[in-house]
């Protein structure tokens, strides 16, 4: 085993051990298909700023005051801009240090806003820098953004997010730990079929993901304040289901490919 078999394999191992059950090979065999290449790039941009987005949103309800949000906003405008297409030039944001306008301060309400600042905006640094990486990979390939209707995966696992606090917000940290860890997974199974440049790409991520995984899910046991197996394992296997289950929409995170030919 090389160095950077033993890299895999050692941040993968907690993550086998957190999914209730591994990729199907059907969806690996679909992702390799050079017809769904778009798709799956498209997708996995769109996934990178969707995962800034909600860091943001966790940041903006529960953390800070609405100065510190307005700042936050600032900071995500340039990429919602484009994504939204109001202003599709890559300018205002690519190769630039893009950063927060002002410090983020915690409520004093929020005995847990620090750490939730801290692990957010490093995540949300990071997708930023993924979702830049991507649109570079896919510009090279001439392959255009666009939007894609989103997939049936977050919206499933969040149909089991109780609607009472603390358990709201506990349920959707648990809910990011098992979207973070999944994408781990499937960049390191899916990276053996690419091509040199994407796989390559592919297990650069791995690290990123796997401790966005592990900020989630100490957020969510540090704010529950108590043993939160059995939500942890409630929420698996609801993942498990959108994972293993027919899915007629080929996306990063969708389920079984209902058909082999499936349109992007």
């Amino acid at each position: 085993m090389n160095t950077t078999e033993r890299m895999i394999d050692e941040l993968l191992t907690p993550i086998k051990q957190f999914l209730h059950c591994e990729t199907p090979q059907a969806w690996i065999d679909e992702a390799r298909k050079p017809e769904n290449q778009t798709a799956l790039l498209v997708d996995h941009c769109n996934c990178e700023l969707k995962a800034s987005q909600t860091a943001m949103f966790l940041i903006r309800k529960y953390a800070v005051d609405a100065e510190s949000g307005k700042a936050l906003l600032e900071w995500a405008k340039p990429y919602e801009e484009f994504v939204y297409g109001i202003h599709r030039d890559t300018a205002a944001f690519h190769g630039k240090k893009n950063g927060l306008s002002a410090e983020l301060k915690p409520k004093a309400d929020f005995p847990f806003g620090a750490e939730l600042i801290d692990k957010m905006v490093r995540l949300i640094k990071e997708e930023f820098h993924h979702f830049e990486q991507v649109l570079d990979i896919m510009a090279a390939r001439g392959i255009p953004y666009s939007n894609l209707r989103a997939g049936r995966y977050a919206r499933g696992l969040m149909k089991a997010v109780r609607t009472h606090e603390p358990a709201t917000l506990v349920d959707k940290l648990i809910v990011g730990a098992y979207i973070e860890a999944r994408s781990c997974e499937r960049f390191a199974k899916l990276a053996p079929y690419l091509d040199d440049e994407l796989k390559k790409f592919y297990i650069s991520l791995l690290r990123s993901e796997a401790r966005h995984y592990q900020d989630y899910l100490t957020l969510a046991e540090q704010i529950a304040g108590c043993d939160i197996t059995d939500r942890i394992r409630a929420i698996g296997a609801k993942e498990a289901e959108l994972i293993i289950g027919d899915d007629p929409d080929f996306r990063f995170h969708s389920g079984v490919p209902v058909t082999s030919d499936i349109a992007a």
